[in-house]
């Protein structure tokens, strides 16, 4: 006799602990998408090469993913019913969507790397500023150290001004609503689409003429919060709306009120999300040039006080070395390698919000797993 809630392993039939795997690879699979792929690029090579006149890489590339998703289609056709065929398909197209996504991306930071790799290799690249380098000197003298602490410090400041009202106004926008909910939406929608140069101009008008401050680092950030702020509050409303119903019940069943429930309920679950937010908006913001060189203009010495002086930033370097100095090929070689550091710069970010956005809602940390199963084996 079992008990309720428990029942006899079956052969055959996984245990409730084991993981059920939906999808699997069979051969089937990948000889079909494989078939599907040469034959296409067999009939893609004799139609765009030999019968048609058509000529350049980016072409036959197109041509061949079209031959490739009506060969695989077809050949599915033949072996598996309708149903199956569509799903299949739309696997095969999200996932070479996914792949061709991040083949650029990869294709970026390869490209950037090498282009850059002369001027990064010298140590003086990571340490030194340009103020006493001049556009014909090797590699081996300046570098960007004085642009990535003003990158650092803008972005900081402007972190600090608009992570705060733009989580703010999403918890309005997804919490409490009401009569101001939609004006207050559409002017996020508005400044969504907001050129960046607008922001500058309107700090640049306000803060630097109105108030006196002048062109410094605290100017730019107040420029780069404004751009960053639409983005932390749409993602973050995104992020608590998909917050389960039930844990919101939940919480109004035991008598927290509504602020103590989204304090100690919502956020905490969306923690994850929230943090993916802020770096999405950090991303942003990091790269802006012309609100920056409007409000901060550009210097090629050091100058760490942000509320004072100009300062330059990384993109602001960049624009420099290209566009302004002429395309001399030692600032071009720099100008690359800015480039790579702001990279760099991005990914640090993606790790930091991975770091304190945790795990996923309701996913146990190892500590929890192992507190769990010490309380399991005690009799």
């Amino acid at each position: 006799m079992t008990t309720v809630g428990t029942s006899p392993r079956q052969p055959g039939l996984a245990s409730v602990d084991e993981p059920i795997r939906i999808r699997t690879v069979t051969p089937e699979d990948v000889l079909t998408l494989v078939g599907a792929a040469i034959g296409a690029l067999g009939l893609d090579w004799l139609v765009y090469e030999r019968l048609l006149p058509f000529t350049g890489a980016l072409g036959f590339w197109v041509c061949w993913y079209v031959l490739f998703a009506l060969f695989y289609i077809a050949a599915a056709a033949m072996r598996w019913s309708r149903l199956v065929v569509r799903d299949k398909a739309i696997a095969v197209l999200v996932s070479t969507g996914g792949i061709f996504a991040t083949a650029v991306v990869v294709d970026q930071i390869a490209y950037s790397f090498v282009k850059s790799l002369p001027a990064i290799v010298h140590p003086n690249f990571w340490t030194q500023t340009m103020v006493n380098t001049a556009v014909l000197q090797p590699l081996s003298s300046g570098g960007i150290v004085h642009a990535a602490v003003g990158s650092v410090e803008q972005l900081a400041i402007a972190t600090v001004l608009s992570v705060p009202l733009g989580i703010t106004a999403a918890v309005f926008l997804a919490e409490i609503g009401g009569a101001l909910a939609r004006p207050v939406r559409t002017i996020v929608n508005a400044m969504t689409a907001l050129p960046s140069i607008i922001a500058g101009l309107l700090v640049y008008a306000l803060v630097v003429l109105s108030f006196g401050l002048g062109k410094c680092g605290l100017a730019a950030g107040i420029a780069i919060s404004i751009v960053m702020l639409p983005t932390v509050t749409r993602a973050a409303e995104v992020v608590l709306r998909v917050v389960p119903g039930t844990l919101r019940e939940a919480s109004f069943a035991l008598g927290a009120s509504h602020w103590r429930t989204v304090w100690k309920v919502i956020l905490p679950t969306a923690r994850s999300g929230l943090a993916t937010a802020v770096v999405l908006a950090m991303a942003r913001g990091i790269g802006e040039t012309a609100p920056v060189l409007l409000v901060a203009g550009f210097s090629d010495t050091m100058n760490a006080n942000a509320f004072q002086g100009w300062q330059a930033t990384l993109p602001t370097l960049i624009f420099n070395n290209v566009f302004v100095e002429g395309e001399y090929p030692k600032l071009v070689e720099r100008a690359f390698g800015a480039g790579f550091a702001l990279m760099l710069v991005v990914v640090v970010l993606f790790a930091i919000a991975r770091f304190l956005g945790g795990k996923r809602p309701g996913e146990l940390t190892k500590r929890q797993v192992r507190q769990l199963r010490r309380e399991a084996e005690q009799p």
